[in-house]
């Protein structure tokens, strides 16, 4: 039997390569000017959030949790993709480790208590949570049925 269709070099089927055969391209300006505002926000959320979170507990972890969320999320749906969760989680997770680091003079912003683990391990649940969920782009149009 003959294959009907049009076929791409890569032989997936239909007038498009498959999305993992499309070449990486660099994002517009814009978007990246996006990607490095939102991560210097996510990695002034753990600041707060690190001065926050043991103060009223447990309010406060509460609080830093949910500012995490909405940086996170905000970044999905202002960027429209899921990288729009990552970068916002990222500079949360550096700005984390570097808050953590001992200073010479012995000085540092976390105590060994378990309200600092359960930032530090609630906040990356919450970004791996946040990356799932993300934002899933809908068809558009008045007639769209999904699944046909």
């Amino acid at each position: 039997m003959k294959a009907t269709g049009k076929q791409t070099p890569g032989g997936a089927p239909g007038g498009q390569g498959s999305a993992l055969a499309q070449p990486l391209t660099m994002p517009p300006a814009g978007r990246a000017a996006a990607y490095v505002g939102i991560f210097l926000l996510g990695a002034v959320i753990a600041l707060a959030g690190a001065l926050v979170q043991a103060a009223w507990f447990p309010g406060g972890l509460l609080l830093a949790l949910l500012g995490a969320a909405g940086v996170f999320l905000g970044g999905a749906h202002a960027t429209g993709t899921r990288a729009g969760v990552v970068a916002p989680a990222a500079g949360w997770m550096v700005a984390v480790i570097l808050l953590t680091a001992s200073r010479p003079e012995g000085d540092f912003l976390f105590g060994a208590g378990a309200v600092s683990y359960l930032f530090l391990l609630g906040g990356m649940a919450v970004a791996v949570i946040c990356a799932t969920l993300g934002s899933r782009r809908q068809p558009a149009g008045p007639g769209v049925r999904l699944g046909k």
